[in-house]
């Protein structure tokens, strides 16, 4: 039986272009489907308000300014998230530190083992 979620719907919260595609085509491969991309802050809150997202990936680090106020709106909308960074889980906020946490550069296999613990219904 296959582990991997499939059709879920993916906002990607990243502001290195690079580091974007290639999370969307890992999100691909997993069956995941990314369905819209922010690269501020700004940007991730219109489109959390907007839309409807399953999971999301979350850098932490948006051109310099933190993400916790992207990570409060997705809580409070209930969708399940990864922080994604190239600094240490330590510096996650403590009131995140039990969100999933992907040290960059992450491989094929960690995504697949962060996005398998949010627990997304099945679809």
């Amino acid at each position: 039986m296959d582990k991997h979620p499939k059709n879920h719907r993916f906002l990607v919260v990243e502001d290195e272009m690079l580091v974007l595609l290639m999370i969307e085509d890992m999100l691909d491969d997993l069956g995941c489907d990314v369905v819209a991309t922010a690269a501020t802050a700004d940007q991730a809150l219109d489109l959390i308000g907007a839309q409807s997202f399953d999971g999301a990936l979350l850098d932490m680090n948006l051109n310099g300014a933190k993400s916790d106020q992207v990570a409060q709106a997705l809580v409070a909308r209930g969708v399940p998230f990864i922080f994604c960074s190239g600094s240490s889980a330590l510096d996650v906020a403590p009131e995140f530190q039990d969100r999933p946490f992907l040290r960059k550069p992450f491989s094929f296999a960690e995504l697949a083992d962060g996005v398998a613990k949010l627990n997304l219904a099945r679809v």
